[in-house]
């Protein structure tokens, strides 16, 4: 257990704060701490960690519990301690994560996020309320909408590619479906995620902005992607591969031609997923999809959940937590997703593997940012020689299994078989001879080629 001495020297974080005297803000504090991971405010302490002290009457302790007790919704009931430095006496005030948030003081919500007090929007408190019983906002009812409102051909679809893949689940029809996945709700309502899985019409709900910059403020193309969420996964896929370079490298006279993307596309398919099924669509703003020359951000409107940090994210050291988990269910299920809470590890996992710096993630105001950043040339030129190497090597291999057939072919008679010049499977020839694989035994015309094993 930490000491009291040593949390003076640590100073305020995310699980104590200091202050002279008990007050309202003190308060405040401890329902800042009920709603993040608990906490202690020690009373008789700065903010610099000059420990003043304060004076303990015979009712004091009770009366500070009472009045917070009094000032909180639920109500919390802190345990206090006495503590003494230099001849001084400190209160401790300490409560507990709160199993059911959040918390309030008077009316207004706070947590803690690193060692200062955050006020909570009507959003985050929604949201908070509805992780901590384990649901999330696309399960409530969609106001106004029901099923007439949606496509059973896309719900068919979709069910059809998870019995698919499944065969031990099986729905007779689609209303099954969307009843036995709370899709469809009592008196033919329709959830939020249902509305935004298979909507018939455009909305302004999910609108996506996507835009090709030839600067910061130029912009050479753009279109506002509002259908379904589903349907947006390609039509966002379809607009970067649109507007990304794609190599057709022909080398060694259409020895190979090479095609390469100037981004891995399953990362970035990976990436727009991820946009797609978090985004916090209570938000007035929209996603938004900026394709640059040399790199594309991704902005997601909703930041991560408030247990987890990038820091965490990037070292894959948390459990997952879907915003909308009604959303990221389906997905799963249809197999877009492999499971909660890998989809950035394998993202980064891609891009390195492309030879491409991985993608830098931001928290910023708003939301989340994603950007992934292209190809210099070099990654580009140690590729094509790899796969060059590669070809090249497969074509040496089959020149020697044709000659164990027929010694005395030539090299005339061997680039009919791989549709090269004559003069470039002599030099294949050569290297396999410097390789001391490949031998010719008596003159040009009359000899023929000994393998040596």
């Amino acid at each position: 257990m930490v000491s009291f001495q040593h949390i003076v020297q640590a100073g305020e974080g995310l699980h104590s704060e200091f202050k002279t005297s008990f007050k309202e803000d003190s308060i405040e504090t401890l329902v800042a701490f009920s709603n993040a991971k608990g906490g202690a405010v020690y009373i008789g302490i700065s903010d610099k960690g000059y420990i003043s002290g304060v004076n303990i009457g015979k009712e004091t302790l009770q009366n500070w519990i009472n009045e917070v007790k009094n000032k909180t919704m639920p109500q919390i009931i802190p345990d206090a301690d006495i503590h003494t430095a230099d001849g001084k006496e400190v209160v401790s005030l300490y409560v507990p994560e709160y199993p059911i948030k959040p918390v309030s003081t008077r009316g207004r919500y706070y947590k803690r996020v690193g060692n200062a007090n955050h006020l909570l929007s009507v959003n985050e408190v929604s949201n908070m309320h509805l992780q901590t019983i384990n649901s999330s906002w696309d399960y409530y009812p969609r106001p106004g909408k029901t099923l007439n409102d949606i496509s059973i051909e896309k719900v068919g679809k979709v069910m059809h590619t998870i019995m698919q893949r499944n065969s031990n689940i099986h729905f007779d029809s689609a209303e099954e479906f969307l009843i036995k996945n709370e899709l469809l709700l009592e008196d033919g309502k329709i959830s939020n995620g249902c509305y935004l899985m298979f909507c018939k019409e455009d909305n302004l709900f999910t609108s996506i902005q996507l835009g090709l910059f030839a600067s910061e403020i130029v912009i050479k193309d753009d279109i506002t992607s509002s259908g379904d969420i589903l349907t947006q996964v390609d039509e966002v896929m379809s607009f970067v591969r649109k507007h990304i370079n794609k190599e057709l490298i022909i080398t060694d006279k259409q020895i190979a031609n090479i095609q390469r993307w100037q981004y891995p596309l399953e990362g970035i398919r990976e990436l727009v997923l991820n946009m797609i099924i978090h985004r916090d669509y209570t938000s007035s703003s929209d996603s938004i999809v900026k394709v640059f020359n040399d790199h594309i951000l991704f902005f997601n409107p909703g930041g991560l959940p408030d247990s987890i940090s990038i820091e965490q994210l990037l070292t894959n050291n948390y459990v997952s937590t879907p915003r909308n988990r009604q959303i990221a269910k389906v997905v799963k299920e249809m197999g877009w997703i492999e499971k909660y809470g890998t989809g950035i590890k394998r993202v980064r996992n891609m891009f390195t593997d492309y030879g491409l710096n991985q993608p830098l993630f931001e928290l910023i105001p708003g939301g989340f940012a994603a950007t992934v950043f292209a190809e210099n040339r070099n990654v580009v030129d140690n590729v094509v020689d790899n796969v060059v190497d590669n070809v090249v090597d497969k074509r040496r291999k089959k020149i020697i299994s044709l000659l164990k057939e027929n010694s005395k072919l030539s090299a005339k008679e061997l680039s009919l078989n791989f549709g090269v010049s004559s003069r470039t499977i002599q030099r294949d020839i050569d290297k396999l001879k410097e390789a001391k694989k490949l031998e010719r035994v008596g003159s040009e015309k009359d000899g023929f080629w000994r393998i040596i094993k």
